[in-house]
C-alpha cells in the first residue's frame, strides 16, 4: 500500500514512533509497519560505543603536551536525549540532522575541559608520569557533569594510551633522564664499591679479632700450662723437701741410736774392743799385734818369727773360711 513502511531496528536501538505529535509506541529493537506520511520515527542508539580522542594542552610550566585515549559511553535515557537532540530518521533509516554525529564531540569537549584544568595546574613531568591522576580527574568530572546528566549520557570508562610532550621537549627530557640514569648508575657503582670496601674492612676486622682471640686463647693456655707446671714443680719441691726432711730425721734417729750404743764404749780401749770381737780373723789379730810391736820397737831388742807363723800370714785364705 502506498506510504506504508516497515521498520526493523536492532536491539541496541531505542525506537520512538510518533504520530499526530504523540508517542504511539517505543522500545528497543522494535519492528513494525507504519504510515510514513503521518509518522515520525526516532531512533536512538543506546549501545555502548568507544570514542577516541586526542588533546593538545599546555602544562603549568608552559609546555605542550599531547593526550591520547578513548572514552566508552552510552545513552542511558533515550527519551530525554530525543527531546533535546533530533534523532529522527527518514524512510531509508538515515538521520535527518547532524545532532547524532555531534554527540561524540559534546562528550569529548567535556573531557577536554577537565583535562585542560588538570594540565594547567600541574608541571610537565608530573603530567607525564602520573596518568592515573589525570584519568581519575577526568572520570570524576564526567560522572558529575551536569551537561552529560541533562543529555542522559553515562560514561562507562576512560583510558589514556599516551601522554607525549613536544618532540624538542621529548629530546630534552630524554637527555635529562639519560644524565639522571647515568648519575644514578655512577652512584650505584660508588655505592657498590663502598659496600665492597666496607665489607672488606669488616672481614679484615673480623679476621683481626679472630687472630687476637686466638692469640689471647693461646696465651691463656700457655699461662695455664705454666701455672700448672709451676704448681707441679712446687709440689715436687715440697716432696723433695719432705723426703730430705724425712731422710734427715731418719739419719738423726740412726745417729742417736748409734750414739746410744757407742756411748758406753767410749772409755774402752780400741785394742780391747778388737780383742773381744771374736768374729775377727786370726790374721787380723796377728797384724794388730805386729802393729803394736812396731809402735814399741825401741823397747824390743830382738824379734823371732817362725816360718809357720809367716807362712800362715802370707798364705791365701780358703774360700770356705
Amino acid at each position: 500500500m502506498l506510504g506504508i513502511r516497515y521498520l526493523k531496528s536492532e536491539p541496541t536501538s531505542y525506537v520512538l514512533h510518533y504520530s499526530g505529535g504523540k508517542v504511539v509506541r517505543e522500545g528497543a529493537g522494535l519492528s513494525f509497519f507504519y504510515f510514513a506520511p503521518t509518522a515520525v520515527i526516532v531512533k536512538v542508539p543506546v549501545g555502548s560505543r568507544d570514542i577516541p580522542f586526542i588533546f593538545n594542552e599546555v602544562t603549568a610550566d608552559f609546555q605542550e603536551v599531547s593526550i591520547q585515549g578513548m572514552l566508552t559511553a552510552r545513552i542511558k535515557d533515550a527519551r530525554r536525549i530525543s527531546q533535546l537532540l533530533d534523532y529522527s530518521v527518514d524512510a531509508q533509516g538515515r538521520y535527518k540532522s547532524e545532532d547524532p554525529l555531534k554527540l561524540d564531540d559534546r562528550i569529548i569537549q567535556q573531557a577536554q575541559l577537565l583535562a585542560r584544568t588538570y594540565t594547567q595546574d600541574h608541571p610537565l613531568r608530573e603530567v607525564l608520569v602520573d596518568s592515573d591522576a589525570l584519568i581519575s580527574t577526568i572520570q570524576t568530572g564526567l560522572d558529575s557533569s551536569k551537561t552529560l546528566e541533562m543529555l542522559g549520557i553515562e560514561v562507562l570508562g576512560l583510558s589514556i594510551a599516551a601522554i607525549k610532550p613536544s618532540p624538542e621537549m621529548a629530546k630534552a627530557l630524554q637527555a635529562s633522564a639519560r644524565e639522571e640514569l647515568l648519575r644514578q648508575a655512577d652512584e650505584a657503582i660508588y655505592a657498590r664499591r663502598n659496600v665492597s670496601v666496607e665489607l672488606e674492612r669488616t672481614i679484615q676486622e673480623n679476621e683481626l679479632k679472630t687472630e687476637i682471640a686466638i692469640s689471647e686463647k693461646r696465651q691463656e693456655m700457655r699461662e695455664t700450662q705454666l701455672a700448672a707446671d709451676i704448681e707441679v714443680e712446687q709440689k715436687r719441691a715440697q716432696l723433695v723437701d719432705a723426703q730430705v726432711e724425712n731422710e734427715r730425721k731418719e739419719a738423726e734417729a740412726r745417729a742417736a741410736g748409734l750414739q746410744a750404743v757407742l756411748e758406753p764404749l767410749k772409755a774402752v780401749d780400741w785394742k780391747t774392743l778388737i780383742a773381744i770381737n771374736s768374729g775377727l780373723d786370726s790374721r787380723m789379730l796377728i797384724s794388730l799385734a805386729f802393729q803394736q810391736i812396731a809402735q814399741n820397737a825401741e823397747k824390743i831388742g830382738e824379734l823371732s818369727i817362725s816360718p809357720d807363723l809367716l807362712n800362715s800370714l802370707v798364705r791365701p785364705r780358703d774360700k770356705d773360711q
